[in-house]
């Protein structure tokens, strides 16, 4: 086996690094940590936040890409030399190795024994009629005679059954861990929880998370047998589909972010501070990004970039590269658009704060325009930063499902949640209508963006100064 790294996975995973090196500054600082504090004393902010960390950690698990070796046989010239599979396959896709295996033919409902529509077949006395095939790998462990709901329901609680105790040792651990913390005891901390007499809303946080492990293990377990969200028109699961699509989404929502970050930053503060021609030179770049509409930037930037690609097949060795550079470069150009309205923003807030008394006396003492906005001017811009990071986080997420509707989104063969959407299109006018494409990606996509909203709006309401005076 060796370890394959795309350009993206590297990107998240120096992102991953980052937010630890970032957790351990905060850690080392008492009013940021006591800010923290602050947001995560909230019920519904420590949920959302451990529904997006279950998100990241699936864009994670598929962010880990390998290539196994092929098998050759002893008598080969080559057999000496070791070779790779092509094909490049992640963590996730290892987890659910049998979903992706177990095709049918066709659609297929969830749960369901047949195919969706009627095919025409001939029976032994040559008559042709139209019956309803059964699928290859659902229900093929059914016992004579046993119904499938009886199957299903038995599964169930078996899965429900062996999700409570994986959440409750997990739950365990970290209750033993903070009792170590607060030097008491293991009982004591457990009946703390209970009560809800903890700093944080640790009862909440842990219902969060043993509702999120026991819905998983349920669709897990269950997917061996059936295909829990039915299959696409190609006999896939969709299930495992709408999964892989949390990658695309978060790294889309993540990255973008981050790429923008530094030049909204860099470029909204030099023209509050500097003024003169450096503002004007600014104002006039954002301003006339702002008069060109955003999807046919990004149209035009994705068919430079396409074509760009067809005429140079000779960087890629597979398709997921393909795939994955391109989505890199769609990273990019929503970066390079969507930096305006931060800019603007933090320059009229520097504007601001480059008049008030404790900066008026900086510049008078003569103190460099760096240590100023060191000092002074970043840590007012921060909660404006940090909340429109969030809140720009949901808007891409959203933004990839409506880009790749319209074709000019991620590759249409990579798993996302606007592939789905955009697939399910023809599906919805289909008689008898499909439905649970379109279904399982708004799911899975509106779960995402509610929490990331929800955890934005704690986020405003903790640092924003306005809402605290």
């Amino acid at each position: 086996m060796m370890i394959s790294l795309l350009w993206t996975d590297v990107m998240v995973w120096i992102l991953v690094l980052a937010l630890i090196a970032w957790g351990w500054v905060i850690s080392h600082s008492p009013q940021v940590r006591k800010q923290w504090h602050m947001i995560f004393q909230s019920n519904i902010a420590i949920s959302c936040a451990v529904i997006l960390l279950f998100y990241l950690f699936f864009a994670l698990m598929d962010s880990v890409h390998m290539r196994f070796e092929v098998e050759t046989t002893e008598g080969s010239e080559k057999a000496a030399e070791v070779q790779y599979q092509a094909d490049m396959v992640s963590l996730l896709d290892q987890f659910f190795k049998h979903s992706i295996e177990n095709t049918e033919r066709t659609y297929s409902s969830p749960f369901a024994t047949e195919e969706y529509t009627k095919s025409i077949v001939v029976d032994d006395s040559g008559v042709s009629k139209q019956e309803y095939l059964p699928l290859k790998h659902a229900g093929i462990d059914l016992d004579k005679g046993e119904s499938s709901q009886s199957d299903i329901l038995g599964k169930s609680l078996f899965a429900l059954l062996v999700g409570l105790l994986i959440s409750d040792l997990l739950i365990a651990l970290h209750i033993f861990w903070r009792s170590r913390v607060s030097r008491i005891s293991f009982m004591e901390q457990i009946q703390q929880v209970i009560q809800g007499k903890t700093q944080l809303p640790w009862r909440t946080a842990y219902f969060t998370f043993a509702v999120l492990i026991v819905l998983f293990t349920w669709l897990y377990y269950l997917s061996f047998s059936y295909h829990v969200l039915g299959t696409d028109k190609v006999g896939g699961d969709v299930l495992y589909h709408s999964l892989k699509s949390i990658r695309t989404g978060v790294l889309i929502g993540i990255l973008t972010t981050l790429v923008m970050l530094p030049v909204a930053v860099f470029l909204g503060i030099s023209a509050g501070l500097f003024g003169g021609w450096i503002d004007d030179v600014i104002q006039y770049l954002y301003t006339t990004l702002n008069s060109i509409p955003g999807v046919l930037l990004i149209a035009a930037g994705v068919l430079v970039m396409q074509v760009t690609m067809d005429n140079n097949p000779q960087w890629f060795e597979t398709t997921v590269e393909r795939s994955d550079l391109r989505l890199m470069f769609l990273i990019i150009i929503l970066g390079i658009t969507s930096w305006t309205g931060l800019c603007r923003l933090l320059r009229a807030e520097t504007l601001k704060i480059s008049q008030v008394e404790f900066v008026t006396a900086a510049k008078a003492f003569g103190v460099s325009k760096m240590a100023i906005i060191r000092r002074h001017i970043m840590p007012n811009l921060m909660h404006i930063i940090l909340i429109s990071v969030v809140l720009d986080f949901s808007g891409l997420v959203l933004a990839e499902a409506v880009l790749s509707y319209v074709g000019v989104g991620v590759d249409p063969t990579m798993h996302s949640w606007g592939n789905m959407i955009n697939q399910a299109r023809l599906e919805m006018a289909r008689e008898p209508m499909v439905w649970w494409s379109l279904f399982s990606a708004f799911i899975f996509m509106f779960v995402l963006v509610l929490a990331a909203n929800l955890f934005s709006d704690r986020i405003q309401t903790v640092l924003d100064p306005r809402n605290n005076s």
